[in-house]
């Protein structure tokens, strides 16, 4: 029984503020693009690995996170991997040439990693069935307000007052979450199966392919999602002709959008009483709004295009995750969680330099709009509902 002591709305905006500041951190680099590009002649292609860098930090250690919120609990690990963001964010306050502060925004992308695995444990575990889709849609908030705010304050800031004052602001939010994560409680967890034949028998991955295909086709729906939370500022500079700080306000104003996207539709599955039948929608719905995108991408229609894209394209991830914790279990979510981020990290990560190249080479359009074909593909993918290894569905 959950501890009556305990509020989990509580639980939910600690774990959200870890997450907000380690993606306000990790995000950071690709608002650096249009600095790098624009004012120090930078390649695409090279600052593109600068944005991948904490991408691949998180994408390399995911699953050994999962691992340690499975055995220790989720305050053990958002507090270490929180105190190991912030080392880094100071760290890129320390360098100013390209591969040093890949390096540290590589060990701050290994810190927010605990954060994935951790907080999204601390909605399943606190908050019963018929209120996780909305709760997690609300966790989720934290990652397009995290790029949100990152996309206000890191261009300007690096504008008005250098890249080492923007690394500063960084390191402050990155301390302050850490501090935050001392409030957390771990929520209870149902004994732990005996060891043998009953442990394999509750691995979800033995069971059927359901966890795989969502694993596979969200790892597909992020490459719309990163295509245009990448490139949307430099996009508005390059072709629109927008200032820096004109851009950066619509942006921010997206992903604030894209919050309450999040939002509605955690609402939305917990009505339908089924997470993938939305998610499946919104892969549809992604992959008609790049294609249109791409076409328009340089007459004035492209920019509303462009925020609906950056609202619809984000809306799917509060649902998979929750599919994830509730097919997996108590036992085996976190790793499942691991296995879940480190396969939309893999594909974030590639997402910059490879566009970098195609914005380069062929436009932007053919940017935005080839990227609808992974929308598609994941539609395929996506598994229809179904009862969890346990035998109940899933929302139990």
């Amino acid at each position: 029984m959950p501890d009556r002591r305990v509020n989990p709305w509580l639980m939910l905006t600690v774990g959200m503020a870890g997450q907000w500041a380690g993606t306000l951190v990790i995000s950071a680099p690709p608002f650096l693009i249009p600095y790098l590009h624009l004012s120090q002649g930078v390649s695409l292609v090279s600052a593109g690995a600068l944005a991948s860098a904490p991408a691949m930090g998180t994408m390399l250690t995911l699953v050994a996170w999962g691992l340690v919120v499975d055995r220790y609990g989720e305050r053990r690990a958002m507090l270490a991997g929180l105190s190991l963001v912030t080392l880094g964010a100071v760290g890129t306050t320390m360098v100013s040439s390209l591969g040093p502060l890949a390096l540290w925004f590589f060990v701050c992308g290994v810190g927010v990693a605990s954060t994935n695995a951790a907080s999204g444990r601390l909605v399943v575990g606190w908050f019963p069935a018929h209120r996780r889709g909305l709760a997690m849609g609300i966790r989720q908030t934290a990652l397009p307000l995290g790029v949100g705010s990152a996309a206000l304050i890191i261009p300007n800031t690096v504008a008005a007052a250098g890249l080492r004052t923007a690394c500063i602001v960084v390191a402050t939010a990155a301390l302050a979450a850490t501090l935050a994560a001392l409030f957390i409680v771990d929520p209870p967890r149902p004994p732990r199966p005996a060891p043998g034949a009953a442990t394999r028998a509750a691995n979800p991955y033995r069971q059927d392919a359901v966890l795989l295909r969502i694993h596979l086709a969200s790892a597909l729906l992020v490459i719309p999602q990163y295509a245009v939370w990448t490139f949307l500022l430099l996009w508005l500079v390059d072709i629109h002709g927008w200032s820096v700080a004109a851009a950066s306000i619509l942006v921010g104003a997206t992903h604030a959008l894209s919050a309450a996207g999040r939002i509605a539709a955690g609402w939305w599955s917990d009505r339908l009483g089924s997470r993938l039948r939305p998610l499946r929608w919104i892969a549809v719905t992604a992959a008609l709004v790049m294609v249109v995108l791409g076409v328009a991408q340089s007459s004035p229609v492209g920019i509303a295009l462009a925020v609906l894209a950056t609202v619809v394209t984000v809306s799917d991830n509060g649902l998979a995750f929750t599919a994830v914790a509730e097919r997996a279990g108590a036992y085996w979510s976190g790793r499942a969680f691991g296995l879940q981020n480190t396969g939309q990290y893999l594909t974030a990560a590639a997402v910059p330099p490879v566009l970098g190249a195609v914005v380069t080479h062929a436009g932007y359009g053919w940017a935005f709009g080839g990227v609808a074909v992974f929308a598609a593909l994941a539609v395929a993918l996506l598994p229809r509902d179904a009862p969890s290894p346990q035998g109940r569905s899933t929302l139990t």
